[in-house]
């Protein structure tokens, strides 16, 4: 992989509603251009999540295009081809997922799931904020490594520490 190409990044959620898309969006702007980022899901909920909606409006986010899909669009055989495939929920995790063309780099990233908050509109935007700004941190990591300069068995350690230990990984993500 080099440095100067624009890597491919899909993350995976069961309903592709809350936290995969945040990801995505995510991905988009702390990639400042090196990464194309997608999001999908196993089932699609058809919808996105309204507070993870807001979420990224009250950042300045663009969402007019975002959309709950099916991750059989990105197994298709004219798919953008993936050079890194994330799961953000547990359910998806266990999941059998369709074969990515090129064998990407694959990582688990387990976070909360915004659907299941519960208590009035104030608690459930507050526990969609502080998911977000745990996709945040890791996304940032991420978005930080020196990809040209780690081969492909350094790199999937990398991004699968990202998802076990974030603490451990701040200080080191641009080493």
């Amino acid at each position: 992989m080099t440095e100067n190409r624009i890597y491919n990044a899909l993350f995976l959620c069961t309903h592709n509603s809350a936290r995969s898309i945040m990801a995505e969006c995510l991905l988009v702007r702390e990639g400042k251009g090196r990464f194309r980022a997608f999001s999908a899901g196993s089932q699609p909920s058809g919808s996105i999540n309204p507070y993870a909606r807001d979420q990224l409006e009250r950042l300045g986010f663009p969402t007019n295009g975002l959309r709950s899909k099916s991750w059989d669009e990105f197994a298709r055989r004219d798919a953008p081809r993936m050079d890194f495939v994330f799961t953000v929920c547990d359910n998806a995790a266990g999941e059998v997922c369709p074969v990515w063309p090129g064998h990407p780099v694959t990582a688990h990233w387990g976070f909360p799931d915004p659907s299941a908050a519960q208590g009035t509109d104030a608690d459930k935007a507050a526990f969609t904020a502080d998911v977000f700004r745990q996709i945040q941190h890791r996304i940032r990591i991420f978005a930080n490594l020196r990809i040209d300069a780690l081969d492909r068995m350094s790199l999937q350690r990398r991004v699968e520490e990202i998802g076990q230990s974030i603490a451990a990984l701040s200080d080191e993500a641009t080493a």
